[in-house]
């Protein structure tokens, strides 16, 4: 403000309004002071708070990857315990084809043994009816003594 052309009595009073509006200014200043510091301390708990929620955002990330491993490695077992379940079936289907096999094997050899079995029957009857016939012949070739 240029006081040049200001009249002397404009300018005292100007001049006495100065200290007035720079206790207005002060204290007008103050609450504003206040209130900033309780802006800056609301600040601080919102950063305060959202650094607690981020840590506990990563808590829960990391139990989420915890419990995905978990059940990563169940699934993983179960697979394999599928893979020993399907070898195990196939095992079993072999040896039940091979027990099979065996008992097939066992019934041809016993029909073999059975025939093996009533030929000798006949060789032996045939034997036993020459014997027969041989000792009536030999009852008929020798002289009666009378």
């Amino acid at each position: 403000m240029n006081n040049e052309h200001t009249p002397p009595e404009q300018q005292r009073q100007q001049t006495e309004q100065e200290p007035a509006k720079a206790d207005d200014s002060r204290g007008a200043a103050e609450p504003d002071r206040g209130l900033a510091e309780d802006h800056g301390m609301s600040a601080e708990a919102a950063r305060t708070q959202a650094e607690q929620l981020r840590r506990l955002a990563e808590e829960v990330r990391e139990g989420r990857d915890r419990h995905r491993e978990a059940l990563e490695a169940i699934r993983e077992e179960r697979e394999r315990l599928r893979d020993t379940a399907e070898t195990a079936r196939a095992s079993s289907e072999e040896a039940r084809g091979a027990a099979e096999a065996a008992r097939q094997a066992v019934l041809d050899e016993l029909h073999a043994t059975t025939d093996t079995l009533n030929a000798t029957l006949e060789q032996m009857k045939v034997v036993e009816e020459m014997r027969r016939t041989l000792r009536e012949i030999k009852d008929v070739n020798t002289p009666t003594s009378n």
